[in-house]
């Protein structure tokens, strides 16, 4: 076959959040699978690939790379790149679509990649929280896949979710992070039980939190986070007697001491410790902060922020492995309470 034809087989889909080299690699195997490409069968140069799919020479060089090391591919110098194994079969053929891109979902993503191994192509969406986006990037896949793993966090339009996601035959079906009412059938699920981890964890730090007289949860208006995180903070402010407040908009918050702030977007702990600095209150004495979602780098911020987590490492990994077991069970994922000196 000729290069030039290739490119009816060889594509990127610039909509879609998995690496090019990724889509690359994933498009050749497609293609072999469909048996649109033979063994012995020259690829594209380097060079047509980054003219024509308009990708870097190092994207297409790194997608070349993977082909080889999977053993699909070989080179000759001077001639080029050619099939070397159309033999070559990923039986999974998985699409992700996560709400959003953060460090947290990054180390849920690379988890889940390494334990599902090479014998599957994944894709991957981000759909920003938009059920509307979501539901457009669903009904133009361009093909079937043996697998769909949804973390399904929606700003609006949550009770038309379950609909949407009812369409996905529930054999294929995996949800991630989050159980969704509704939903028939069996199927897999990875999920965070998220009104019984924040009150499990703030009773861990009872002992910290009792030199403080009033617990905050900024908690942002139009938020994707699930209200479970709400009744568990009352829950547990209410058996321990602790004066309790929801602050939709930390920057319209008077800030005193005696206080503890649960923070869950990273910008508002921003935000917060601004204002705590600037007020001269110290961190851990006079004003209390908890902050959602561990990440390397609060393990350093001002000596250290006290998280509450979940293992999104394990999250990833129990993915994978309901994938590879051909699961149906409902896994709950671990939730950690990190003490560091900020309460």
């Amino acid at each position: 076959m000729k290069s030039a034809s290739m490119f009816e087989y060889i594509h990127i889909n610039e909509y879609s959040a998995t690496p090019k080299y990724v889509q690359l690699a994933n498009a050749v195997i497609g293609a072999i699978e469909a048996e649109k490409i033979q063994k012995g069968d020259m690829l594209p140069s380097i060079n047509e690939l980054s003219y024509v799919l308009e990708i870097s020479r190092d994207t297409a060089e790194k997608g070349y790379k993977h082909l080889k090391q999977l053993g699909v591919l070989g080179s000759v110098p001077g001639k080029g790149y050619y099939i070397t194994n159309a033999d070559f079969r990923q039986e999974l053929q998985i699409v992700l679509f996560f709400n959003k891109l953060s460090a947290h979902k990054k180390i849920v993503y690379d988890s889940f990649v390494k334990a599902i191994g090479t014998d599957a192509a994944v894709d991957f969406y981000i759909y920003n929280n938009d059920l509307s986006l979501f539901k457009k990037l669903l009904q133009n896949l361009k093909q079937e896949y043996t697998h769909y793993v949804i973390i399904p966090h929606f700003i609006e339009g949550h009770d038309k979710a379950a609909e949407l996601i009812n369409t996905i035959p529930k054999e294929k079906l995996v949800l991630l992070d989050k159980l969704v009412p509704n939903i028939d059938g069996e199927y897999a699920a990875v999920y965070e039980d998220f009104e019984r981890d924040i009150y499990e964890a703030l009773e861990q730090a009872r002992e910290q939190l009792s030199k403080y007289h009033t617990l905050k949860l900024i908690f942002p208006d139009k938020s994707y986070f699930p209200k479970g995180i709400i009744k568990g903070f009352y829950r547990f402010c209410q058996q321990y007697a602790f004066n309790h407040l929801l602050v939709s908009n930390i920057l319209e918050e008077p800030i005193s001491a005696g206080e503890v702030y649960i923070n869950l977007m990273e910008d508002d702990l921003v935000k917060l410790l601004d204002q705590v600095i600037s007020l001269q209150l110290k961190i851990g004495q006079d004003v209390g902060i908890i902050s959602y979602n561990e990440t390397p780098l609060k393990k350093f911020i001002l000596n250290g922020i006290t998280t509450i987590s979940t293992d999104f490492k394990r999250m990833g990994e129990a993915a994978a492995a309901v994938i590879l077991e051909n699961a149906k069970r409902h896994e709950k994922v671990p939730f950690y309470l990190t003490l560091r000196p900020s309460v």
